[in-house]
This record gives C-alpha cells, structure tokens and sequence, in this order.
C-alpha cells in the first residue's frame, strides 16, 4: 500500500484563473510578462442568436484586472458558452464553468466562434438595445445581411472580424470610460464626407458597474466599410524598398517600384484629413508655457528610457538640447484633434486614393491624452519616422553593406520630401525639416520606439538608434 500521508490533491485551476492565463497568451493583452490576477468579471446581457445556434449563448463580458504594481486595466471580451465542448476551437478555449441559467457549460473567445460573430452583426441589423448594451447605427446605413464573420489576424490592441466585402467590426480590447476617439473622429468625418476614411456604419455602446459599484461607459466596438482590396501604405512601402535592394546599383527615381509618387499622395491626403478634423472639432493655439510643458513631457519620456536603454546615453545631451531649442522657439503654436499615432501601417491604398484608419490614439495612453489637442506635427513626424523604419527593416533583411546603407538613406530622404511636398502644398502651410519642433516630435517618437524595440525586438534596436543619433547631433 502506498501512503499519501504529507501529499495534497493537484491544483484545480478556477475559471477565473483559467480566463487571466488566456489573456496572457493573446497579443491584445498589454499586461504580458507583469503579474497580475483577474479581478473582477462583469457579464453584460445575452446577444440575440439564431434560432439554429440554440446550444450557443453569446454575452459581452468586461473583465477588471488588478497588476503587482496597484495600477488597474480592463478588457473586453465577447464570450461564447457552448453547451457541448467544440474540439476545433481548441485554440480558443477559455475554461469550463457552472452559469447560473445554462448550467456546465465551456467559455470561447467568442470571434473565432461563428454564431458568435453573427450575434454581433445582428445586432445591428436589429438595432438592438438592452440594459448595459447598445447597438448604434449612422442614418441611411447600409449594413450586410448575411455575410459570415471572418477574424482578422494582423491586429496588435484590438480584434477586428469582417463580414464578406462589405463591412469590418473592430473590437477594442482595452477599455476606457467615455468616447473612443476613434469612433468619434469617424464619425465626424463620415457625416462631413470626407474621402479619406473608410465611413463608418456604426458602434456599439457599453455601460457596466465594476467590482466596486462604480458606473462606467465606453464604447466597445465599431462598424465600418470594409477596404478589402486596399493595400497597407507599409507593404508597398516595403516593397518598393525591396525593389531598390534588388537593383543595388540604382538611386530610388530610377527604380520602378519608385515610392515617391504615393507618398506625396500620401502627404496630401493626410493634410486634407487635419484640414477636415480642423472643421469639425475645436482649434486652439498654445503659448510659450503650453509647449514648454508638451516639452516636458518629452523631457520625461527620455528620463524614463534612459533608464531602461543604456545604448540612448550617447545620445542624451544631443535629445536635450532638441528638446531645448523647442522651448526657445516662436509661439503660438496651433493645436487641434490629430490622428496620434500616425505611421505607414495606419494608412491604406484604395484604387481611388489613400484612406487613413486607425484614429485610436497610442494605446498606452489615456483616454484624456488621446483626444488632447495637439500639433498637426505630431503626425507627420510619425510618418517620417515610418518611411525610416521601413528602410531600416528592410536592411535588416538584406545586410546593412555601405552601399546598401547609402540607397536607404537615399529612399528615407526622397520619400520623407515627397510627403513633406504633397502635404505642404495640400495644408497651404510649407512644412520645414528642419522646423525645431517638427525634430523635437521625431526625436520623442524615436525614444519610444528605442524602448519598444529593446523590451520587444532587440535585433531592431539600431533602426530608431540610427535616427536618434542624426537626430541629436543637428544632421
């Protein structure tokens, strides 16, 4: 007989516990690699199913987590319950669970469920509202009726499902109490009928109570025209670098994969979007201790990524006396609502035109820092570091040789003055290079993604490094 004396039973994970070691595991989830536990799970009411989709019982819930540090997120996260385990959605497996109306039942990440993605349309479709839920719909919209939900996969921070060619619905994952901006701007922008943002078709309204008791509102979800056949700026981009390795020999106007073309299409649309933002949401103009404040900020970016990339120290005198020549520079400087984190991969190219997508804001900012009035610079600083990267990446494949190294150089340049050209003549506003603050938004950007870099892809550290050091020393 063997004894059991001083042993203990396996450890039988709770939902709970199940549900944070699936969030972990998501790219979505911005808390991957901190500890944390799952706080609180609040279920919002059941979505209206088909009647063939009767063993499928789909719910919004919103899930509170709570990390080592006291700081507090939550994400969305649709959830179906199937009465019976489904093995084909191994991958989208959660846990198993006792509900209070259904009895045993498994939870999925209900977008890779497809009753659960049609729940979600029709909700739409049915206009339908309940307490703590809304589905809104933009007047004399046009919306599918019975095309099947397809998950995308390239997304990072949120999850979006198509539905066939016509529509797209974008589920943000990381919730914040008020408006998301990116609804608010598309919204505008669609009404105004600008040509330069997918319309929109719709959103979808939540309202919860945490833990606490405390009340929350926040939009979940947005339904928009789906660009099915549009290209992502940061492909072509991409492959017009590719072109110009191949050939080697060749400068970027004598390749026929030639970007500079686009990207002055690019610069113009991007303005004639901060033109029609301008219109529709309020301007302001900032004085000398406004902007010495958003230099600060910058200022304490740089404090906090020192800290954490050793490789900036070189660099640091350089960065701040960038920083420095801004807060000595002419005021006011003009604000209004802006994109907020504009670069290639935000853009699209349509048959007709470039659209610009994405008007979320950085991710890892609040709320109140995305829809804060800022300089149109800010974007277009985030597309000249994009036209770098897009270089740097494409070295990093093909070896940094010095002949190499020079026809990126060459690509950056050429590229970053067509962008600069198109939306200077777009604005009526001629844009400057080497505009202090202009700089000083680039330098800000590159230290971000220095830190990125080094805590996600170290071998892509040198791409912002490089930019930094060109940067700092006034090239």
């Amino acid at each position: 007989m063997t004894s059991t004396a001083g042993t203990s039973a396996p450890h039988v994970p709770s939902y709970v516990e199940q549900l944070a070691g699936y969030l972990e595991r998501q790219r979505w989830f911005s808390g991957k690699g901190r500890r944390f536990t799952v706080e609180h799970v609040q279920r919002l009411p059941w979505l209206p199913s088909a009647a063939d989709a009767a063993d499928s019982h789909v719910r919004i819930e919103l899930v509170t987590v709570r990390f080592a540090d006291g700081s507090v997120d939550t994400y969305q996260f649709p959830t179906a319950y199937l009465i019976d385990p489904d093995p084909d959605l191994g991958h989208a497996y959660v846990g198993t669970l006792h509900d209070e109306e259904l009895g045993d039942v498994s939870s999925y990440d209900a977008v890779h469920v497809k009753p659960a993605t049609e729940a979600l349309l029709r909700g739409f479709l049915e206009h339908w509202q309940d307490d703590g839920l809304a589905f809104c719909v933009l007047p004399d919209t046009e919306l599918p009726t019975d095309a099947v939900g397809s998950l995308m996969t390239a997304e990072q921070s949120n999850t979006s499902v198509a539905y066939g060619d016509d529509a797209i619905l974008k589920l943000f994952r990381r919730i914040g109490d008020g408006h998301n901006p990116d609804i608010e701007i598309h919204n505008a922008l669609t009404r105004d009928g600008c040509e330069h943002v997918a319309p929109l078709l719709g959103w979808l309204e939540g309202r919860w109570s945490d833990g606490e008791g405390e009340p929350h509102q926040a939009d979940l979800a947005m339904l928009q025209v789906f660009l099915r056949t549009a290209a992502d700026g940061w492909s072509l981009a991409l492959a017009s670098v590719r072109d110009l390795f191949v050939e080697e020999d060749l400068h970027p106007d004598e390749v026929g994969g030639d970007f500079a073309a686009e990207s002055e299409r690019l610069g113009e649309a991007t303005a004639l979007v901060h033109v029609e933002l301008a219109r529709s949401f309020s301007t302001d103009s900032l004085g000398a201790e406004a902007v010495g404040e958003i230099v600060d900020g910058m200022r304490a970016r740089l404090d906090r990524a020192l800290a954490e990339v050793p490789e900036l120290a070189e660099f640091e005198a350089g960065l701040r006396r960038r920083f420095d020549s801004v807060a000595a520079g002419s005021v006011p400087v003009p604000v209004q609502r802006v994109h907020g984190d504009l670069h290639l991969g935000q853009t699209l190219r349509t048959v007709k035109n470039w659209k610009l997508i994405d008007f979320e804001g950085e991710p890892v900012k609040s709320l109140a820092e995305r829809v804060k009035l800022d300089s149109p610079l800010r974007d277009v600083a985030g597309m000249i570091r994009s036209y770098a990267y897009a270089a740097g990446s494409g070295l990093l494949g093909f070896g940094s040789t010095a002949q190499l190294t020079y026809r990126a150089e060459e690509w950056t340049a050429r590229n970053q003055q067509a962008f600069l050209d198109g939306y200077s003549a777009a604005s009526g506003a001629e844009l400057d290079p080497a505009d202090p603050l202009l700089l000083a938004y680039e330098a800000d950007k590159a230290v971000y993604e220095a830190v990125y870099e080094a805590r996600n892809r170290p071998t892509w550290l040198p791409i912002p490094l490089r930019a930094i050091g060109r940067i700092a020393a006034g090239d």
